[in-house]
């Protein structure tokens, strides 16, 4: 089996899983109890937490544990809009953003704030232009996510961080969820908040990361027992953070070699698909993420290509997992305006650590194969 799905999630790496399987068979107190078991665990947590600082240009005290992107997102949508009510309701993001942050700014919507949706080009970028046109004294909170889930647009963080810092007092908050590990991101690129979620990057799932700056007032997601600072209260899950600081790192350490290589599978898939002429429409910007490819194939539905690639032993998936299973067409697809003929038969192939050039071989070769199936006709 050939998986090529590494957007909707990935692997867990045997190095990471062992460190994963240790914390949790030898350090397993509670690490906000003060025997020595548990101050075993807080210090395999204090390193975990430093690691992840260090990677993204936060201090350690900032750096939150969660359990993924979704609640990642979810805290600093909540988080930054609790604490901001004193300086407006008004709040920015894009017309491209994950469910999670959509629904977020939906749900806040429906509480009095008033939300602004940037339109994006063909290749899916934001026009700054209209972000600076949209921006306004009482924005208190502008999101935009770094790389799209669906077809790996790069969105200009530092250009758009530079607006939002020179014309209100709004926290810039950046998904990085699809672009950690395999675009440089950090803080000091100019977002406020960034996060990160670990299933993206080879770690466990029920992972994640919120990291901010130190200014950034943000509410307390969770509260209880006042763990994480006070910021996300519950029993720490230390193997999973310590899991996730490894997989970071490996993620970080790896990601110039990782990305050489994937712009050459991307290159390849680009004029392999190109050789198929009309049948086949790219969907990805060519200058976009390394590691993601989305094609729309005429007049097939996705699922159909899905289920005949599966059964030659290729996995991919629509344009996004999280709303792969749904029927109607996917918001990026219409907010990019991919041609009628091909929105239905739009599918995403992504790449991650454990493919190899023979797994793009095959593809080419297998999907070369599955269109004479099902489309009954040659194909160069």
């Amino acid at each position: 089996m050939i998986y090529l799905d590494n957007s909707a999630t990935t692997k867990v790496h045997d190095d990471v899983l062992a460190s994963f399987i240790q914390v949790n068979n030898q350090y397993y107190g509670n690490a906000a109890s003060i025997h020595a078991m548990g101050v075993e665990s807080n210090d395999l947590l204090t390193r975990a937490r430093m690691q992840v600082a260090q990677l993204v240009y936060a201090e350690p005290e900032n750096v939150i544990f969660t359990s993924g992107g979704t609640e990642s997102n979810n805290f600093a949508f909540y988080g930054v809009a609790a604490a901001s009510k004193h300086k407006g309701r008004h709040i920015i993001t894009t017309a491209v953003e994950h469910p999670c942050v959509l629904e977020a700014a939906k749900r806040l919507q429906q509480q009095g704030y008033e939300v602004d949706y940037l339109s994006v080009n063909a290749q899916g970028v934001i026009s700054l232009e209209e972000l600076r046109d949209k921006i306004r004294k009482d924005t208190v909170l502008v999101s935009i996510m770094h790389v799209n889930n669906e077809m790996g647009a790069i969105m200009p963080i530092q250009q758009a961080a530079a607006i939002i810092h020179d014309n209100s007092r709004a926290v810039f908050h950046v998904d990085a969820i699809q672009s950690f590990g395999k675009l440089p991101i950090t803080l000091a690129d100019g977002p406020d908040i960034i996060t990160i979620s670990g299933h993206k990057i080879h770690a466990l799932k029920g992972s994640g990361v919120l990291a901010m700056k130190k200014h950034v007032q943000i509410e307390p997601f969770i509260v209880g027992g006042g763990q994480e600072f006070g910021m996300r209260s519950g029993t720490v899950a230390v193997p999973q953070a310590v899991a996730f600081a490894k997989a970071a790192r490996m993620a970080v350490e790896q990601m110039p070699a990782h990305a050489k290589t994937y712009s050459a599978w991307k290159q390849q898939l680009f004029q392999y698909f190109e050789s198929l002429g009309d049948a086949v429409n790219v969907i990805s910007p060519a200058d976009g993420a390394p590691h993601i490819v989305s094609v729309g194939v005429q007049g097939l539905k996705g699922e159909i290509l899905i289920n005949a690639l599966q059964k030659e032993g290729i996995i991919v998936s629509t344009s996004s997992a999280c709303s792969s299973r749904q029927t109607k067409t996917s918001h990026v697809m219409e907010a990019i305006k991919v041609p009628q003929q091909y929105k239905d038969g739009v599918i995403r192939i992504s790449f991650g650590a454990n493919n190899t050039e023979a797994d793009i071989q095959k593809f080419k070769q297998v999907f070369t194969h599955v269109m004479h199936q099902l489309k009954g006709e040659f194909v160069r």
